[in-house]
C-alpha cells in the first residue's frame, strides 16, 4: 500500500471542456494502483509542476475515482495563460504525465445532519459536486455557487429537498467600495456573501461547506456562519482556495498572516 506522501506518477488519458473555463482531465496509468482513496468528498492531491530541481506544488480536488477502471478525474479552472496548473491542463494531451502526492481531505456531508449548506465558486465546484452526489435522497439544504455567467454552469442534480442557486458575476450588483469601509465589511457585501446571508436558515443542526475566494469566504462568510449563526468548528468546513489579485506565492503569505491574526482573535 502506498503511503500518503509517496509520489505517484500518473498520465493523462483524456480530457474535455465542461465549461469555457473548466477543463476535466482523466488521469491513470500503471502507478494509479498505488493511490489509496480516503472517502472524503473534498479529497485533494498536490500536483507537482516545474522541474525536479525546483518543483512547484498546486492543490486540486479529486472530483471522482474509478478504482475498477484505474482512473482519477480532476477538474481545472483555466483562465487563459494565468497561473501554472491552468495552462498545463488547457494544453494537456493523452500521454502527458504529472506527479502527485496525497490524498488529503477532511469533509464529507454528514448523512445525519438536519440540513446542509454548500457554498463556493468555480474553484470549489468539484468538491461541491462530489458532496452533492454523496447527499442522501432525503437531504435538505442550500447549494450556492458563483460563476462568471450561465455558460459556466454545470449540470448539478440535487435531491428534491435541496435548493440550488447559481450566481453570475456578469449580472451581479457590485459590492460596496467605500474606502472608509473596513475590509471585512466590503467582503461581507460581495454577491456570494450577500446570497449566503439572505438564504433561509432552517431549524436544526446544519453541516456547512464553504470554500472559494479567500477574502469573501474568510472575512465575508465565515463570521456569519461561525459567530452570528453559532455553527461549531466541527460542523463547518470553511477555507479559502485562492485570493483575488494575488498569485500563489502572495496568497500563501496572505494565508499565513491571516492565520496569525485569526489565532489571536480566537484565543
Amino acid at each position: 500500500m502506498a503511503k500518503k506522501r509517496d509520489p505517484i506518477r500518473l498520465e493523462v488519458l483524456r480530457g474535455e471542456w465542461l465549461t469555457p473555463a473548466l477543463r476535466r482531465l482523466v488521469l491513470g496509468g500503471e502507478e494509479f494502483a498505488r493511490f489509496v482513496p480516503n472517502g472524503f468528498t473534498d479529497a485533494y492531491v498536490k500536483l507537482r509542476f516545474g522541474t525536479e530541481e525546483a518543483p512547484e506544488m498546486r492543490t486540486y480536488t479529486v472530483r471522482e475515482i474509478d478504482e475498477d477502471a484505474g482512473e482519477m478525474v480532476i477538474d481545472f479552472v483555466v483562465h487563459g495563460s494565468a497561473g501554472l496548473a491552468g495552462p498545463w491542463a488547457r494544453d494537456a494531451a493523452p500521454g502527458d504525465q504529472i506527479t502527485m502526492l496525497g490524498p488529503g481531505g477532511a469533509y464529507s456531508p454528514d448523512p445525519d445532519a438536519d440540513w446542509h449548506l454548500l457554498v463556493g465558486d468555480e474553484s470549489a465546484l468539484p468538491a461541491i459536486a462530489a458532496a452533492v452526489e454523496a447527499l442522501p435522497a432525503g437531504a435538505v439544504g442550500q447549494v450556492i455557487v458563483e460563476v462568471d455567467s450561465a455558460d459556466h454552469q454545470l449540470e448539478l442534480p440535487v435531491p428534491d429537498g435541496v435548493d440550488l442557486t447559481w450566481l453570475h458575476r456578469s449580472t451581479a450588483e457590485p459590492p460596496a467600495r467605500d474606502p472608509q469601509d473596513a475590509a471585512a465589511t466590503i467582503a461581507a457585501d460581495t454577491p456570494l456573501a450577500r446570497a449566503v446571508r439572505s438564504a433561509p436558515w432552517p431549524e436544526g443542526q446544519p453541516h456547512v461547506f464553504v470554500h472559494g475566494e479567500a477574502h469573501t469566504v474568510m472575512r465575508g462568510i465565515r463570521p456569519y456562519i461561525r459567530s452570528e449563526r453559532g455553527v461549531p468548528a466541527d460542523r463547518a468546513s470553511i477555507s479559502g482556495y485562492w485570493r483575488r489579485g494575488l498569485d500563489h506565492q502572495d496568497f500563501s503569505a496572505w494565508k499565513s498572516e491571516f492565520k496569525k491574526v485569526d489565532d489571536k482573535v480566537s484565543a
